[in-house]
């Protein structure tokens, strides 16, 4: 019995990291209400602990869950006998099967996408709030992404949502004359949301498997939805690229490998060439943007051989590019990294330390990660266990602390 209620806990656990997304957005289609919809949703997975228990784990998950979600909805709207008046009309009805064409993607979780990411919203709302919503990542893990506090972000999102019902924007695919105004914020949103997945900030796993394969299919409908875009073929062939390294990038015991440790022959090659070509299309098309260049970046990387015989001079010369087109400081702990393939650790170190005096990675936890490699490499093994000391205390995920643990470990042997 038991074990039995485990495996239902697990079964409801794995629907809610797979058909999130789903649901939400169907619900979505019946409420017209973003806080409603979660709501019902929220009441649907705790409903399937009890009816899973008693009648079984059905055959499709996502779509009971979504039944159950929607007729909560329908009760609760009734039951208000307020529908016309209440709604925010944030849903406009289906367009006819026979009207779609090879240029429209009618995917509740794009439309959904787009809605969130209205340029009535401030940017860093329009992101938090589809990753929130759309893609299911924790507040907490958002506000790292953010660098700022949890109880931040919650109210940032908050207040995204209100506005969006009091400024009643539509749920939709917006028309061809508006996707420009939104799809740098649609990319970035695609990329924190793979980014999360390919390195989880927080829980017991290095990689959350749903989450990149999230983002690779909502940048593949995007794909669809713009296939001349080059930002779109730049971010589709980053992801693609990146993703590559998947099936090495964790050892027997879920600890991370790093990159110089890892079995290159076991890439996925079709997706790396993919990414290549994706990448050649973009550049051909137009001066490249930040998601091309950073696509180049990480297609270098996957071609090489191995680390050392990677193009530095070429990556490095890309990286400037990038903080050209997009000053980040962590573009500039990227390229720093870069510099001291090129130039030595010491000319890195320099980059660092003006990082660090800028402030503003001082909660991201991969700045003294890279300093405490490039102390390493200096033979300062001190000062290296103090940088891995402070990675550790940023750090919450639990397969890249005990990564962290085995590096410091490893230098009190020095």
């Amino acid at each position: 019995m038991q074990e039995h209620s485990h495996a239902i806990r697990q079964a409801v656990s794995e629907a809610h990291r797979t058909e999130w997304a789903y649901v939400l957005a169907s619900t979505t289609r019946v409420t017209r209400d973003f806080d409603l919809a979660e709501e019902c949703v929220q009441d649907a997975y705790i409903r399937a602990l009890d009816t899973w228990e008693q009648e079984g784990i059905p055959d499709r998950p996502g779509a009971w869950l979504t039944t159950v979600a929607k007729r909560r909805a329908l009760d609760l709207l009734r039951r208000e006998q307020h529908l016309r008046s209440k709604l925010p009309l944030l849903v406009e009805p289906d367009p006819p099967e026979h009207n779609e064409t090879s240029h429209s993607v009618f995917d509740d979780r794009l439309r959904l996408v787009f809605t969130c990411c209205h340029p009535a919203l401030e940017r860093d709302a329009q992101i938090a709030l589809t990753l929130r919503l759309v893609c299911g990542v924790s507040t907490s893990d958002i506000a790292q992404a953010f660098l700022v506090g949890k109880t931040t972000m919650a109210a940032r999102i908050t207040r995204a949502k209100k506005k969006i019902s009091a400024a009643r924007i539509t749920y939709r695919v917006p028309p061809a004359e508006d996707l420009p105004a939104r799809l740098d914020t649609v990319l970035d949103v695609i990329l924190l949301l793979f980014t999360n997945g390919h390195t989880a900030p927080s829980g017991n796993d290095l990689v959350r498997v749903d989450f990149v394969e999230r983002a690779l299919d909502l940048a593949r409908m995007l794909r669809l939805l713009m296939p001349t875009e080059p930002e779109v073929m730049g971010l589709l062939a980053l992801l693609l690229v990146t993703d590559a390294r998947r099936p090495t990038r964790v050892g027997d015991r879920g600890e991370p490998v790093p990159i110089a440790e890892q079995d290159r022959s076991a890439w996925n090659r079709p997706a790396i060439e993919e990414g290549h070509q994706l990448v050649v299309r973009a550049l051909r098309l137009s001066p490249p943007g930040r998601f091309t260049l950073q696509a180049a970046i990480s297609s270098l990387h996957a071609q090489a051989p191995s680390v050392e015989e990677t193009d530095w001079p070429q990556v490095l010369t890309l990286y400037d590019e990038l903080c050209k087109v997009w000053p980040s400081p962590v573009v500039a702990l990227n390229r720093a990294v870069a510099l001291a393939r090129v130039e030595g650790p010491e000319e890195a170190m320099k980059r660092i330390g003006e990082l660090e005096d800028e402030g503003e990675l001082s909660s991201y936890r991969y700045l003294p990660l890279v300093k405490a490699d490039l102390l390493c490499r200096l033979g300062r093994h001190g000062q290296a266990m103090t940088a891995y000391r402070h990675a550790l205390d940023l750090s919450d995920n639990e397969a890249e602390r005990h990564f962290l643990e085995e590096r410091l470990a490893a230098e009190r042997d020095h």
